[in-house]
């Protein structure tokens, strides 16, 4: 599970572009937490404390306590916008949360097991074939990862939705049986002969020479 984070901000007046840039020239990032049966909440973020966290990865899928103005107030990004050249933080929008509530996330997807596939030491690559999964899962028990083995694995094996055990209190959005990983068949298995080498043993043994 990723850790609650806590972040600082303060409230701000109102919304709008106009606003929202003068936010941005007092070196602050205009936000704004919104859901939980409440109105919306316009705040200004510390611009430093936001880039770092945003960069820091997994910031989509952290719960975030935000003080504002000395009022916790718990909620997760559910989006944030760049600057298109400079990749600087421009806007975050935030999910509040309530207690038992479930939210809707990209969960990575993180392959153990490489070093003792018996399909990858026959030379076979590892694919992922998908990066990531959808889920529902619980706001204050989100993971940072979706686990899968490739251990047991031989070329040609793979691994379905089906057969992985989600974390508790989670679920997928789709209900087909995708294939997430594979071991593929490398050109040339590891324990195959070289050719030179199998074509001297197949070659029939030379008479030896008569004196």
């Amino acid at each position: 599970m990723s850790a609650v984070k806590q972040i600082k901000a303060s409230a701000r007046a109102s919304g709008g572009k106009g606003a929202a840039r003068a936010i941005r020239r007092s070196g602050k990032i205009p936000a704004v937490i919104y859901g939980g049966g409440e109105a919306a909440l316009p705040i200004a973020l510390d611009y430093a404390q936001t880039n770092r966290l945003i960069y820091a990865g997994h910031f989509l899928t952290t719960v975030f306590e935000i003080d504002v103005d000395g009022t916790i107030v718990r909620a997760v990004p559910r989006d944030y916008q760049l600057e298109p050249v400079k990749d600087t933080p421009l806007h975050v929008d935030f999910l509040r949360l309530s207690a038992g509530s479930m939210i809707r996330v990209e969960i990575p997807i993180h392959v153990t097991g490489q070093d003792v596939s018996p399909g990858v030491k026959r030379g076979g690559m590892v694919q992922i074939v998908e990066h990531s999964l959808e889920m529902m899962v619980p706001a204050d028990n989100i993971p940072d990862a979706l686990e899968i083995s490739v251990a047991t694995l031989n070329i040609g094996g793979s691994v379905h939705l089906a057969d992985v055990k989600l974390p508790d209190g989670c679920k997928t959005i789709t209900r087909e049986n995708l294939t997430l990983v594979a071991v593929s068949t490398p050109t040339k298995l590891a324990d195959e002969p070289a050719p030179a080498a199998a074509a001297a043993a197949a070659a029939p043994a030379k008479a030896p020479a008569k004196g």
